[in-house]
Protein backbone atom coordinates (compact mmCIF):
# COMPACT_ATOMS: atom_id res chain seq x y z
CA UNK A 1 0.00 0.00 0.00
CA UNK A 2 1.29 3.08 -0.76
CA UNK A 3 1.52 6.22 1.55
CA UNK A 4 -0.20 8.91 0.05
CA UNK A 5 -0.14 12.39 2.49
CA UNK A 6 -3.14 14.81 2.58
CA UNK A 7 -3.27 18.24 0.85
CA UNK A 8 -3.67 19.59 4.06
CA UNK A 9 -0.40 18.08 5.34
CA UNK A 10 1.16 19.37 1.80
CA UNK A 11 0.02 22.56 2.62
CA UNK A 12 1.15 22.39 6.38
CA UNK A 13 4.54 21.74 5.77
CA UNK A 14 4.74 23.57 2.66
CA UNK A 15 3.91 26.76 4.70
CA UNK A 16 6.32 25.56 7.33
CA UNK A 17 9.26 25.14 4.90
CA UNK A 18 8.76 28.36 3.30
CA UNK A 19 8.44 30.09 6.57
CA UNK A 20 11.84 28.37 7.93
CA UNK A 21 13.28 29.06 4.28
CA UNK A 22 12.62 32.80 4.36
CA UNK A 23 13.86 33.49 8.12
CA UNK A 24 17.13 31.74 7.00
CA UNK A 25 17.87 33.81 3.73
CA UNK A 26 16.70 31.28 1.19
CA UNK A 27 13.97 30.67 -1.08
CA UNK A 28 11.47 27.91 -2.31
CA UNK A 29 10.57 27.71 -5.73
CA UNK A 30 8.04 30.26 -6.92
CA UNK A 31 6.08 27.72 -8.78
CA UNK A 32 3.95 26.28 -5.81
CA UNK A 33 2.26 23.37 -7.60
CA UNK A 34 6.17 22.15 -8.56
CA UNK A 35 7.11 22.73 -4.79
CA UNK A 36 4.26 21.15 -3.40
CA UNK A 37 4.90 18.24 -5.38
CA UNK A 38 8.08 18.02 -4.04
CA UNK A 39 6.59 18.59 -0.50
CA UNK A 40 4.48 15.85 -1.18
CA UNK A 41 7.93 13.40 -2.02
CA UNK A 42 9.26 14.94 1.06
CA UNK A 43 5.98 13.34 3.18
CA UNK A 44 5.80 10.37 1.22
CA UNK A 45 9.97 9.40 1.81
CA UNK A 46 9.55 10.50 5.53
CA UNK A 47 6.89 7.84 5.80
CA UNK A 48 8.31 5.57 3.82
CA UNK A 49 12.14 5.70 5.17
CA UNK A 50 11.80 7.82 8.47
CA UNK A 51 13.18 10.92 6.61
CA UNK A 52 13.08 13.13 4.42
CA UNK A 53 15.00 12.34 1.66
CA UNK A 54 15.58 14.12 -1.28
CA UNK A 55 12.12 13.20 -3.48
CA UNK A 56 14.38 13.72 -6.30
CA UNK A 57 17.21 11.25 -5.16
CA UNK A 58 17.10 7.54 -5.03
CA UNK A 59 17.32 6.28 -0.68
CA UNK A 60 19.23 3.61 0.33
CA UNK A 61 16.51 3.35 3.31
CA UNK A 62 19.63 3.36 5.15
CA UNK A 63 19.68 6.66 7.36
CA UNK A 64 23.35 6.37 7.79
CA UNK A 65 24.03 6.32 4.05
CA UNK A 66 21.79 9.12 3.12
CA UNK A 67 22.70 11.49 5.20
CA UNK A 68 24.21 13.37 2.58
CA UNK A 69 20.62 13.79 0.98
CA UNK A 70 18.19 14.46 3.47
CA UNK A 71 16.28 17.64 3.08
CA UNK A 72 18.17 19.83 2.81
CA UNK A 73 20.84 18.29 1.50
CA UNK A 74 24.47 18.74 1.70
CA UNK A 75 24.87 19.79 -2.08
CA UNK A 76 22.07 22.23 -1.23
CA UNK A 77 24.42 25.63 -1.16
CA UNK A 78 26.68 24.82 -3.51
CA UNK A 79 23.78 24.27 -6.01
CA UNK A 80 22.38 27.29 -5.09
CA UNK A 81 25.84 28.91 -5.50
CA UNK A 82 26.89 27.13 -9.10
CA UNK A 83 23.18 26.87 -10.48
CA UNK A 84 20.68 29.21 -9.00
CA UNK A 85 18.71 26.28 -7.57
CA UNK A 86 19.28 22.78 -5.48
CA UNK A 87 18.97 19.54 -7.29
CA UNK A 88 15.43 19.26 -7.16
CA UNK A 89 14.82 23.28 -7.36
CA UNK A 90 12.96 23.03 -3.65
CA UNK A 91 15.32 25.72 -3.00
CA UNK A 92 16.20 28.40 -5.47
CA UNK A 93 18.18 32.07 -6.02
CA UNK A 94 16.54 35.36 -4.94
CA UNK A 95 16.62 35.83 -8.71
CA UNK A 96 14.94 32.95 -9.50
CA UNK A 97 12.74 33.11 -6.74
CA UNK A 98 11.86 36.63 -8.34
CA UNK A 99 11.48 35.28 -11.59
CA UNK A 100 14.45 37.17 -13.12
CA UNK A 101 15.87 34.08 -14.01
CA UNK A 102 14.48 30.52 -14.84
CA UNK A 103 15.77 27.29 -13.11
CA UNK A 104 17.79 25.03 -15.45
CA UNK A 105 19.11 21.77 -15.02
CA UNK A 106 21.69 21.11 -12.74
CA UNK A 107 23.59 17.98 -12.78
CA UNK A 108 24.41 15.53 -10.24
CA UNK A 109 27.06 16.63 -7.93
CA UNK A 110 26.70 13.77 -5.45
CA UNK A 111 29.54 11.28 -5.36
CA UNK A 112 28.94 7.69 -6.50
CA UNK A 113 28.48 5.10 -3.00
CA UNK A 114 32.51 3.86 -3.52
CA UNK A 115 33.35 8.01 -4.03
CA UNK A 116 31.72 8.39 -0.77
CA UNK A 117 33.32 5.40 1.23
CA UNK A 118 36.80 6.69 -0.28
CA UNK A 119 36.16 10.06 1.23
CA UNK A 120 35.27 8.91 4.33
CA UNK A 121 37.65 6.94 4.99
CA UNK A 122 40.03 9.20 4.35
CA UNK A 123 38.46 11.92 6.66
CA UNK A 124 38.68 9.10 9.53
CA UNK A 125 42.48 8.56 8.52
CA UNK A 126 42.82 12.71 8.60
CA UNK A 127 41.13 12.82 12.03
CA UNK A 128 43.68 14.40 14.63
CA UNK A 129 43.63 15.36 18.50
CA UNK A 130 43.72 18.60 19.11
CA UNK A 131 44.39 21.08 22.26
CA UNK A 132 40.91 22.59 21.98
CA UNK A 133 39.26 22.40 25.20
CA UNK A 134 36.03 21.23 23.33
CA UNK A 135 35.29 19.56 20.40
CA UNK A 136 34.04 21.54 17.33
CA UNK A 137 30.59 20.26 15.74
CA UNK A 138 30.35 21.34 11.71
CA UNK A 139 27.14 21.34 10.15
CA UNK A 140 27.24 19.79 6.63
CA UNK A 141 24.44 21.41 4.84
CA UNK A 142 24.75 25.43 5.42
CA UNK A 143 28.66 25.36 7.67
CA UNK A 144 27.63 26.67 10.78
CA UNK A 145 30.31 26.12 13.63
CA UNK A 146 29.67 25.34 17.09
CA UNK A 147 32.38 24.86 20.10
CA UNK A 148 30.75 22.03 22.21
CA UNK A 149 30.71 18.86 23.61
CA UNK A 150 27.77 17.62 21.60
CA UNK A 151 26.22 19.16 18.32
CA UNK A 152 23.37 21.26 18.99
CA UNK A 153 19.78 18.91 18.31
CA UNK A 154 19.03 21.40 15.99
CA UNK A 155 21.03 23.37 13.57
CA UNK A 156 19.92 27.17 14.65
CA UNK A 157 20.62 28.06 10.69
CA UNK A 158 19.34 25.99 8.64
CA UNK A 159 17.27 23.25 10.85
CA UNK A 160 19.47 20.35 10.09
CA UNK A 161 18.89 17.31 12.49
CA UNK A 162 22.01 16.72 15.10
CA UNK A 163 22.94 13.80 12.90
CA UNK A 164 23.96 16.35 9.77
CA UNK A 165 26.74 17.52 12.10
CA UNK A 166 30.24 16.07 11.87
CA UNK A 167 33.29 16.56 14.18
CA UNK A 168 35.24 19.31 13.10
CA UNK A 169 38.17 19.43 15.40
Amino acid sequence: MTYEPTQEQVDKLYIRLKNEAEASGYHLNSDVAFTKDLVKGLLVNEARYGYWNCPCRLSTGIKAEDLDIICPCDYRDADLNDYGACYCALYVSTDIANGKEEAKPIPERRPTKEARNKMKEEAEKKKQLTDLPLPVWHCKVCGYLCARENPPEVCPICKAKKDRFEKFM
